[in-house]
């Protein structure tokens, strides 16, 4: 496939303290291996052999690394999910969108709002703020909560300065103004943020 994968592991894990005061989030190990290997073992899992790793916090994007691609999976280091990435590649592909969320219906504070008809991001809510965003005018939208793993063409870089840091969320509100920016509806799936050190050690059988 003509798809490179990068995973995001350059956070510094402040949710995770004190696991990462010797170490970062990506080398934090749930159920005896780092999270980092149980990213990698997935995508490998997933045909996606071609993998980029973003290991610095203020490191610059590697978009040289994605000459030859097509599309990017980007998938956050601190998720763990059976998520089937083939099919999510494939549901991206068929709908030729510029960017393809995964996301689940679940409870969170920030969430997407698409449209019901076909899944196009039309905006974006913070239930504790009541701040709403958005890129075309919605009434009774579908909110869905981001899953850190998303599929992009390789053209999205020309919408992003080069060397400056950005938030792919207003990014992605921006360009579905205009753009094709769709919902993959995973909430079939299980799905687990292990940022958070009482999740680690739950997961690691250290809290019942």
């Amino acid at each position: 496939m003509s798809c490179v994968a990068m995973i995001f592991a350059a956070g510094l894990g402040t949710r995770l303290y004190p696991l990462t005061a010797d170490k970062p989030k990506a080398l934090v190990e749930v159920c005896g291996k780092p999270l980092l290997e149980h990213i990698i073992n997935k995508l490998i899992s997933n045909g996606f052999d071609d993998i980029v790793i973003n290991v610095h916090h203020f490191g610059e994007f590697a978009e040289p690394l994605f000459h030859g691609a097509d599309d990017i999976l980007m998938y956050n280091v601190d998720i763990l999910s059976d998520i089937d990435l083939r099919v999510f590649y494939q549901y991206h592909q068929k709908n030729d969108a510029l960017a393809t969320l995964a996301v689940k219906n679940r409870e969170t504070s920030r969430y997407f709002v698409f449209d019901r008809e076909n899944m196009q991001l039309i905006g974006w809510k913070d239930i504790k703020s009541g701040e709403v965003k958005k890129s075309h005018e919605f009434g009774d939208g579908v909110e869905l909560a981001f899953s850190g793993i998303h599929i992009v063409k390789k053209e999205i870089l020309n919408y992003i300065p080069s060397g400056k840091k950005i938030s792919m969320t207003p990014l992605y509100l921006e360009l579905a103004a205009e753009h094709k920016i769709i919902a993959y509806d995973h909430s079939h799936d299980s799905w687990c943020d292990v940022g958070k050190i009482d999740v680690v050690e739950r997961l690691n059988g250290q809290v019942h």
